[in-house]
């Protein structure tokens, strides 16, 4: 079994409109230290072991289900469990 951490983000091409509005909010709450925000998303997923390699499985899933490969990057880290 793995644990599997993966981190999504939007490609730096991108614009984040999240991330835009929460460092403003954050300015205007006198955070000026903030100077820029990206919004992005973390899955935790347990996976059974199995004949396929690892990062095989995981590249296919992240390019075919959980990130839209056009706007986002990812990345991930792997645990034996």
């Amino acid at each position: 079994m793995y644990n599997v951490k993966v981190y999504v983000t939007l490609k730096k091409s991108v614009l984040d409109p999240q991330g835009v509005a929460v460092k403003d909010a954050a300015k205007s709450m006198g955070y000026e230290e903030v100077e820029d925000v990206r919004i992005g998303k973390f899955m935790e997923l347990k996976v059974a072991k199995s004949d396929r390699d690892i990062h095989d499985v995981l590249n296919e899933m992240c390019d075919k289900l959980l990130t839209n490969p056009v706007m986002e990057d990812y990345r991930y880290e792997i645990e034996e469990a």
